[in-house]
């Protein structure tokens, strides 16, 4: 039997009968397997640092089994999953057409090593999740959720709404989804809503016709009409002004723009991303966005995880960003001592990576001896001292999380909206505080 290629240990869930020719082949490449009955099994925990993949085994055509695992499906929205099929498998089926839907990539028995290895290998190349051609490194259990979501997200045409806090690296997920997408050879455009001037929003979006307006002396090509056949990523979507707001709508409903001063309507092909750091609920509700438009931008979501819930990934990044300021720069600093490391571990990193990026820069020109300290990354003994503030809101969080889920009786889409969150940061939040689902069930 030819070998599949190697991986650092991680789980796959099928969610069926692997035969004992599978099970070893998956076992040869250092995945483990769990197994999950869709007759019994209709809840499978996540397990500490595991990074999953879920299998779902779509042969043998039974109804009852269909019915079992399409709930499976929709119980686990946030893993990255696989679909495999066989001759017997109903594809005509709405059940199994939702199913193939939900996956990234389907499979058709029998296996081989090679086809079954080219699968897993696109979720994980080398086990870490570090993607250095889009920046998004990272191999802490938020990161490889982050990255489970990206692939999955790459593969369908459909508006992604990317939320979390200032510096966590939305734009980077963005261009992750263009680059995977099959839109990578055409343009990424990327703009930020809150840095246009209102009184010329409409004109950079959707361009404007020489006289159009005061200044107007020439033709412009607004950002839609640049990205055309790629992508277009607005940033700060919540400072877009109303009017831009209903333009905007019209061209995510129509396909169509027409430019500043002219009404002939432009045909465009954009899949539209957009990001924010501000709740776009609480701004519908105060008026300040459109309910319409804050639904079709909310198609897909992804949340991106703080720096404080990334756990070793602060070194790595902090490492990483060390070697590509040394390759520009002649700087005494080569890695970080153990009490820099300690640090970095502690600190809430309110600025996120765009913080972290910046302390290691600073810290690099200014370091007198090989090995940085806490003293130049401006770590000190004051920074911890809200740590009992810290605590305080860790605890309210958990119990937060905690009582919702009892009163949910465990069900994570209910507990999510009632917590006014994602499925996938309901996932993150219990196991940040350790709450087993399956336990509590």
């Amino acid at each position: 039997m030819a070998a599949l290629p190697k991986f650092n240990p991680h789980c796959v869930i099928w969610f069926g009968r692997p035969s004992r020719h599978e099970r070893d082949m998956l076992a040869a490449a250092g995945w483990r397997m769990r197994i999950a009955d869709p007759a019994r099994d209709l809840h499978v925990g996540m397990r500490g640092e595991d990074y999953v993949i879920g299998l779902v085994d779509l042969r043998g055509g039974d109804t009852s089994a269909l019915a079992a695992l399409e709930q499976l499906v929709t119980d686990h929205a946030d893993l990255p999953l696989l679909a495999l099929t066989s001759e017997d498998t109903p594809t005509e089926d709405a059940g199994v057409r939702r199913i193939l839907s939900a996956c990234g990539e389907r499979l058709v028995a029998p296996l081989n090593p090679q086809q079954f290895g080219q699968a897993l290998s696109s979720f994980d190349a080398d086990g870490t999740c570090m993607d250095d051609a889009s920046g998004m490194i990272g191999q802490s259990a938020p990161m490889l959720e982050v990255h489970g979501i990206l692939h999955r997200y790459s593969r369908v045409d459909l508006p992604v709404l990317i939320t979390g806090e200032t510096g966590t690296g939305k734009e980077l997920a963005a261009r992750a989804l263009h680059e995977r997408s099959s839109r990578h050879r055409a343009p990424f455009v990327a703009v930020n809503c809150g840095a246009l001037p209102p009184s010329l929003v409409q004109s950079e979006l959707f361009g404007h016709e020489r006289g159009a307006f005061t200044g107007a002396s020439a033709r412009r090509i607004g950002l839609f009409e640049s990205a055309d056949g790629g992508t277009l990523f607005l940033d700060e979507i919540g400072d877009l002004p109303l009017d831009a707001q209903t333009n905007l709508l019209r061209v995510l409903q129509e396909g169509t723009l027409e430019r500043v001063g002219n009404s002939h309507s432009l045909r465009i092909d954009v899949r539209v991303l957009a990001a924010t750091h501000v709740d776009l609920e609480q701004a519908v509700a105060a008026g300040r966005f459109r309910q319409d438009l804050y639904y079709r931008l909310d198609v897909l979501r992804l949340d991106m995880p703080p720096l404080r819930d990334r756990g070793d990934d602060i070194e790595l990044l902090a490492r990483r960003f060390l070697e590509a300021f040394r390759e520009h720069h002649a700087v005494t600093a080569r890695g970080f001592n153990a009490a820099a490391r300690q640090a970095m571990r502690a600190h809430r990193w309110p600025g996120n990576v765009r913080e972290l990026l910046n302390r290691v820069r600073r810290a690099a020109v200014i370091a007198e001896q090989p090995l940085i300290g806490p003293a130049e990354l401006q770590l000190g003994k004051n920074d911890g001292a809200g740590a009992g503030l810290d605590h305080a809101r860790e605890h309210a969080e958990r119990e937060a999380v905690l009582s919702v889920l009892r009163e949910t009786g465990c069900n994570v889409s209910a507990s999510a909206r009632r917590l006014r969150v994602s499925r996938v940061t309901m996932y993150r939040l219990c196991r940040k505080h350790r709450l087993s689902l399956a336990e509590m069930r």
